[in-house]
C-alpha cells in the first residue's frame, strides 16, 4: 500500500480538535469551522473527513469510498492519500494514538 511522509494504510486519523467537522444544512455541505473561519468541503472531502473518526484506517476509507463510489480500491487510494496528506499539511486532522 501507499505509504507518504505522514501516514500509511494502517493510519488511523481523527479531526483535530481545534476544528468542528459537521453538517451545514444552508451550505448543504460538510464543513470545517474553526475560530477564525470556515471551510466548506466538496462531497468527497466530506466523505472522507466523516470517516476520519479514528478508527478508520486508511484502508478501511478507501475501501468504504470504492463502495460508496463504486470505483475500484486502486482509483481511489492514491486519492484519498493525496487528501489526507493535505489535510494533515493544513492541521484539519491528526494521528490516532
Amino acid at each position: 500500500m501507499a505509504d507518504s511522509n505522514n501516514h500509511n494504510s494502517l493510519s488511523r486519523f481523527r479531526i483535530a480538535p481545534v476544528f468542528m467537522f459537521r453538517w451545514e444544512e444552508s451550505q448543504q455541505a460538510h464543513v470545517l469551522m474553526y475560530p477564525e473561519g470556515i471551510v466548506k468541503l466538496n462531497a468527497t472531502a466530506g466523505e472522507i473527513l466523516t470517516r476520519c473518526n479514528g478508527e478508520n484506517t486508511v484502508d478501511d476509507i478507501v475501501l468504504q469510498l470504492s463502495e460508496l463510489f463504486c470505483e475500484q480500491p486502486e482509483f481511489i487510494e492514491p486519492r484519498v492519500h493525496q487528501f489526507l496528506e493535505v489535510c494533515h499539511g493544513k492541521g484539519w486532522i491528526q494521528p490516532q494514538s
